[in-house]
C-alpha cells in the first residue's frame, strides 16, 4: 500500500488502534469505500460518497445507516433497512476498527 493524502477535519478523533472501538475518525471511509460504499460512490478508490462529517459530535459518519436516502436519492423504500443492515456489516458497526492504515499527521 502506498502513501496517499487524505483530507480530514482536523477536529475529528485519531485513528484507533485496529480492533478498538471505532470513534468516527473517518480514516478508513475516506480512504476507500466498503463494497456497499464502492456502489453508491461509484469508485473504488478514494473517499466515499456516504461518508459525513457531523461537526456537533465532532466525529464522521456513515450516511448509508444514518441518512441513506441523503446519498442514494429516490432509493425504493424496500431496499432502505436491508441496505442499512449490509453498511453496518461492511463498517464492522460494533465490532472495533478493522482499519489498519498508518496515518501520520501532518
Amino acid at each position: 500500500m502506498g502513501h496517499r493524502v487524505i483530507h480530514l477535519y482536523t477536529e475529528a478523533p485519531p485513528k484507533p488502534a485496529p480492533g478498538a472501538a471505532c470513534n468516527g475518525c473517518g480514516v478508513c471511509c475516506a480512504w476507500q469505500p466498503c463494497p456497499l460504499g464502492m456502489l453508491v460512490s461509484g469508485r473504488r478508490h478514494g473517499a466515499c460518497a456516504a461518508l459525513r462529517w457531523q461537526a456537533d459530535e465532532r466525529q464522521y459518519r456513515c450516511a448509508m445507516v444514518s441518512e441513506p436516502e441523503a446519498v442514494w436519492p429516490g432509493m425504493p423504500a424496500a431496499l432502505r433497512a436491508p441496505l442499512m443492515r449490509l453498511a453496518r456489516r461492511w463498517i464492522a458497526s460494533g465490532a472495533g476498527c478493522d482499519s489498519g492504515l498508518e496515518v501520520h499527521v501532518g
